[in-house]
């Protein structure tokens, strides 16, 4: 069997447990593998409906910022989903800040949120 090249970012956070907590509520994320170590540091692979991210606590020894070290994320991240509106509302109900609404841009259904832990995330749909 050919091995799949895939694609996964790796967001550096603070308060790593707390982060899977709101992907899970924000995104309907599922944890796929996830280590705790001693101090309570995580690193974590999620899936939201088959897209792939990790998360791991920051870890500034091995030069592994948070956007809250950094102030400010350096990336972008888009979720393409079915309905926006939908995952975008969810996603601030669990804590995230609205950038700009769900709107139609560029031909795009789309919005953006940053989250509780400075990532930001362009939620939206290609044109039919």
């Amino acid at each position: 069997m050919q091995m799949k090249t895939t694609l996964s970012p790796m967001l550096s956070v603070r308060r790593g447990s707390q982060a899977i907590q709101f992907y899970e509520a924000a995104f309907g994320a599922e944890v796929v593998y996830r280590v705790d170590d001693d101090s309570g540091a995580v690193v974590a692979q999620l899936s939201a409906s088959g897209a792939e991210f990790w998360v791991a606590d920051e870890s500034p020894e091995h030069g592994n910022f948070s956007p809250e070290s950094l102030d400010g994320s350096t990336c972008r991240i888009v979720l393409v989903v079915e309905d926006p509106e939908t995952v975008f509302k969810r996603a601030i109900a669990a804590g995230a800040t609205e950038v700009w609404p769900v709107d139609h841009r560029h031909c795009w259904l789309i919005g953006r949120v940053v989250d509780p832990y400075g990532h930001h995330w362009e939620i939206g749909r290609p044109p039919s």
